[in-house]
């Protein structure tokens, strides 16, 4: 392309946005299965158990340590699907791009995006393009379809029962914190990286559990989301143990500075699982084998006796995890 930034022109149906799908997507996202002049494609998974999710990313600044929005968006999308118990397959990509951005950023984060996909084995099949006038967005925003093919086990927030252990598959808040250092906000600066991955080496192992019950990533809310959702969903007291959860010293400083909670902050890499209490040691040492999951931890349990999140501290008293309201970090997804 010859043009160095995006113009109104790159969106409205002629020669520059075809010069933009081509020469930066079609470019990057290559495959048999990619047609950027149909409407539809056809995609073989007929006889299939298939999973569907969707989701938005709107992350500031694009471009963080350890990732960026386009590899953000193959992992957030795809790890939906794999703690849901699938192999993802497929993705639809639209992007909604604002005018006067870089070509050379947009490049840049295109090309992680297809790195990050074909990594794991998955396709950008089909997408959409727009452009906003300058000033009404945010640089670039992305929005992903993912569809996946789910295996034998049934997992959900129904199989959960009294007894069973929580685990968490590494430190909690690195991407929250990560992404407000990229921002240099409040005169704060320094090299964390985000944790934002794929999660599937750590699902496919936990599949191989048989007490195996429930799997999440915790993204927005974090850690003690996951706990309420837990909660409200078994009728159920949940127990989490502080000195177990997993927290980086540079995410505990930058929190104890700013009076923020690593147990609320996003995760972009990581996995909570249910799990039978006899088998949480299985698990664990599954995980703990993988560089994905060398610091996974055992951080509570899931008693029928209790009616809140509560977190049993450091010094030996108990709290209630209250349910999060405001949103700590906007726009760190």
């Amino acid at each position: 392309m010859e043009d160095t930034h995006i113009s109104l022109a790159h969106g409205n149906g002629g020669r520059f946005m075809r010069e933009l799908i081509d020469e930066i997507f079609a470019r990057h996202l290559h495959n048999p299965d990619l047609d950027v002049h149909a409407d539809a494609v056809p995609l073989a998974l007929q006889g299939s158990d298939i999973l569907f999710t969707t989701d938005g990313f709107t992350v500031q600044p694009l471009e963080f340590p350890g990732g960026n929005i386009g590899s953000l968006a193959v992992h957030g999308t795809t790890n939906d699907l794999a703690v849901a118990g699938a192999t993802p397959k497929y993705l639809s990509l639209n992007a909604f791009i604002e005018e006067g951005m870089e070509i050379a950023v947009l490049d840049r984060i295109i090309r992680s995006l297809a790195d990050s996909a074909r990594a794991i084995d998955v396709q950008v099949v089909a997408g959409d393009t727009k452009v906003l006038r300058r000033g009404e967005g945010g640089g670039l925003y992305l929005a992903t379809t993912g569809i996946g093919v789910r295996g034998s086990r049934s997992l959900g927030l129904d199989h959960i029962r009294n007894g069973d252990t929580i685990l968490v598959s590494g430190p909690v808040g690195d991407h929250g914190i990560a992404v407000l250092l990229a921002r240099e906000a409040f005169g704060l600066h320094g090299e964390l990286l985000s944790d934002a991955a794929s999660v599937l080496p750590l699902t496919r192992e936990a599949l191989k559990v048989p007490g195996l019950r429930f799997m999440r990533d915790p993204t927005r809310g974090g850690l003690a989301t996951v706990a309420h959702e837990l909660q409200r969903a078994t009728g159920m007291g949940i127990s989490l143990a502080q000195q177990s959860i997993p927290v980086r010293d540079p995410v505990q400083s930058v929190c104890d500075m700013l009076g923020y909670d690593p147990l609320y902050l996003a995760c972009e890499g990581r996995v909570v699982a249910v799990v039978a209490a006899d088998e949480a040691e299985q698990l664990l040492q599954r995980w703990q084998a993988l560089a994905e999951g060398e610091d996974a931890a055992i951080v509570g349990t899931v008693n029928a006796s209790g009616r809140h999140v509560l977190l049993h501290t450091a010094l030996g008293g108990e709290r209630i995890l209250e349910e999060l309201e405001d949103d700590p970090l906007p726009r760190i997804c």
